[in-house]
């Protein structure tokens, strides 16, 4: 049996049809990946920007500034006075140490 013009047209518009909604589905999909994808970015900026308060917080929260006063109030201690330093010396390697 041989085909006529009309099948031919027919198959091929339906050829057409199929690659038309195969591309219509690609694109949707890829629409819905790049919404998917600006929402992790705008995730991953909020979380990058949370980090970078926590981290000013530690480094103020680990200031002498800060340290100092809690210290001294909370545990008593004080920062020592010029005279409260001693030096210590290393003796030479080959000389004897003072008895």
């Amino acid at each position: 049996m041989k085909m006529r013009g009309r099948v031919w047209l027919g198959l091929w518009l339906l050829l057409f049809l199929a690659v038309a909604v195969a591309v219509t589905a690609r694109q949707r999909a890829a629409l819905g990946t790049a919404a998917r994808l600006n929402e992790l970015r705008e995730s991953r900026d909020a979380l990058e920007a949370e980090q970078a308060e926590y981290l000013r917080r530690i480094r103020e929260g680990s200031s002498r500034k800060v340290l100092v006063p809690r210290a001294e109030s909370r545990l008593d201690l004080r920062l020592p006075s010029d005279s409260d330093y001693v030096t210590l010396s290393v003796p030479r390697p080959g000389t004897r140490p003072d008895s």
